[in-house]
């Protein structure tokens, strides 16, 4: 068996104690062993739960917040604390302990449901129970791709149990799937029907949270975010929990501290119970990977509730502090359980001692586009379909990242054609959302549902759209896939919309590649499932030779709604290939008042092809 596995820090087939790009994601080799035992003992522990509960015995709310925690303590970029991760490991042990007390059989128990040990072993055994463990590819494949699922579904769990919201029946599946990536004797028929189980419950984990969020903070709405700064000092909070932001909030009013968002919290913004604070002055900066330097030039100090966090520079890191799930040696640790109010006391003191904001852009940008929005434009929105001004959806939802590759989805974004319209959720829009793309009748042409926890807007929106179209299959609608995939939710996204039955879905800049060649064949074959190309090959691929040359034409001087009259005075060279095409009265007058679009409708002509062939004959 080769001696690789995939590296979801720096997105690198390698395993961390061979990385070809270590010391790139900033987790030491000890620290990415401990996450591998910390996800083993919550597999063990998983096991004896769904045993209780085959049992007919409760499983306390207690331990399903222990597992959902443990799996997103070890999501992508969340936690780089050793010693956090130890404490949860020597935590769960404990727990299981207590269980398996209560189990009335033991019998036929794996041995991570039995395992305990002190800490002097764990690394001895984390050495034996990572990824490589399982010697079939593709078992070790699909066992990856569910777990990676399952800490996706996490993320979704527990920021739904902040705001004391709770689904046994989703709690109880992550914990029985978790559980059955330790059997043996589950082939690749049975694991691949699990991993879009795993679907089926990441769908109904993104309605527990989107229900708790609209529940205590309302319906997202449209909203112009400030980019630029204000005059007092201030704190960045970064990542995706909103019990943590309301209860900053709630303590820096009447401070003199202003609150920014950064990265994934931007989305914050469009929730109504957020908008009564008046020192909530805007966001500050762009996606995840660009933290180094704007954390530097913010100047005050920054609050990380969860992913994604990158290693700090020297001079900023005593102004870094993490809750929740986040952590990182040598910042402060801000506590806080469930349903406890966290003391942010000292973060706003910090706050007070800096100099204001640095300044790095100023403007605003528009989101706010989560379903209930969207569906309360439906009217406008089936009339701009409906007349030909919106012609196509493109779903471009999920992660960015510092890879040169991802500039395809600014350039993507640039080439699509006036008539298609952007609907995106997760840090990917920062590819993308600050440039000036316009809008069809009103309707903006980059709507943004918010951060990776909303891609439930996305789902929701193409199944109102099948309803009111009267299609039988989703994929009938006028919606066009291409997704920038990067850590664990934007797989639990794609499990989703698969389980949705959305097919022909195209994940970048590459495939996973934890997906072995048969697993990824399966996906190919029944789900449609492809990469990405060149932008010029995708915009062929997705909006066929027409609507490409639509595109191309709109780049250039002529375009439809140009009257003949002005095309003839930007070049009367023009005039012989408008003769030719037949339209034998430009010397009306009245003919050169009419749009190059009408003329061609008249004469029976695709308006398209003679743009094109009009600006090829530019006068040069």
């Amino acid at each position: 068996m080769e001696n690789k596995m995939f590296c979801y820090q720096c997105q690198e087939t390698a395993g961390c104690s061979g990385c070809t790009q270590a010391g790139v994601c900033g987790k030491s080799p000890e620290v990415a062993a401990m996450q591998d035992l910390l996800v083993y003992v919550s597999k063990g522990i998983s096991e004896v739960t769904t045993r209780l509960r085959e049992e007919g015995k409760k499983v306390s709310p207690e331990i399903n917040h222990l597992i959902t925690l443990n799996l997103f303590t070890t999501i992508t970029n969340a936690n780089f604390d050793e010693e956090a991760i130890v404490s949860r490991i020597v935590t769960t042990i404990d727990a299981k302990k207590e269980l398996l007390e209560q189990l009335g059989d033991q019998n036929n128990l794996s041995e991570a449901a039995l395992w305990e040990a002190g800490r002097e072993e764990f690394g001895a055994k984390a050495a034996k129970v990572g990824v490589l463990s399982t010697e079939n590819e593709d078992i070790r494949s699909l066992r990856e791709l569910i777990t990676y699922g399952l800490k996706g579904l996490s993320a979704y769990g527990k920021h739904a149990n902040a705001l004391l919201n709770d689904d046994e029946e989703v709690d109880a599946f992550l914990q029985k799937a978790l559980a059955k990536t330790l059997d043996d004797s589950l082939g690749a028929e049975e694991l691949v029907a699990l991993t879009l189980e795993t679907g089926k419950y990441g769908v109904n984990g993104m309605a527990l949270l989107d229900k708790a969020n609209t529940t205590a903070y309302g319906n997202p709405e449209i909203t112009k975010v400030n980019i630029g700064v204000g005059k007092r000092p201030g704190i960045l909070i970064s990542g995706h929990d909103l019990r943590d932001i309301e209860m900053l909030l709630k303590q820096t009013e009447g401070t003199g501290v202003d609150v920014y968002t950064h990265s994934e919290m931007l989305p914050a913004h469009y929730y109504p119970a957020f908008k009564k604070y008046t020192h909530f002055t805007g966001n500050y900066g762009n996606a995840w990977w660009k933290q180094k330097e704007e954390f530097e030039s913010f100047n005050g100090p920054v609050l990380m509730t969860t992913n994604c966090i990158v290693p700090p520079k020297d001079s900023y890191k005593d102004r870094l502090y993490t809750t929740g799930a986040a952590g990182f040696p040598g910042c402060k640790h801000i506590p806080g359980e469930i349903g406890e109010e966290k003391d942010f006391s000292e973060i706003i003191e910090h706050a007070k001692k800096c100099a204001s904001p640095t300044e790095i852009e100023t403007g605003e940008i528009v989101g706010g586009f989560a379903h209930n929005q969207v569906l309360a434009l439906a009217d406008a929105v089936v009339g701009a379909v409906n007349s030909g001004a919106i012609k196509k959806f493109v779903v471009m939802a999920g992660c960015d990242g510092r890879a040169k590759s991802r500039n395809y989805y600014t350039d993507f974004a640039k080439a699509l054609p006036k008539d298609a319209v952007i609907l995106t959720a997760g840090c990917a829009k920062y590819k993308y959302n600050k440039l000036d793309l316009g809008d069809i009748g009103g309707i903006p042409r980059v709507l943004d549902a918010g951060q990776c926890n909303d891609s439930y807007s996305l789902a929701i929106i193409a199944l109102k759209l099948k309803e009111v179209f009267g299609l039988d299959d989703i994929n009938d609608l006028p919606i066009v896939y291409n997704i920038a995939w990067y850590e664990q939710k934007a797989v639990i996204v794609l499990l989703a919309l698969l389980y949705l039955g959305v097919k022909n879905i195209h994940l970048g800049p590459t495939l996973p590649a934890f997906l072995s060649p048969n697993v990824a064949k399966v996906l190919v074959e029944n789900f449609g499932i492809a990469g990405i190309g060149t932008v010029e090959d995708d915009m062929e691929l997705f909006f066929g030779k027409e609507d490409e040359a639509a595109a191309t034409a709109e780049e250039g001087i002529i375009t439809k709604d140009m009257l003949i009259g002005d095309i003839l005075r930007i070049d009367s060279n023009l005039a012989p290939a408008l003769l030719e095409i037949g339209m034998h009265c430009l010397g009306c007058p009245s003919s050169q008042m009419e749009s190059l679009e009408d003329a061609c409708a008249v004469h029976g002509i695709d308006v398209n092809e003679v743009i094109v062939k009009l600006n090829s004959q530019l006068t040069k």
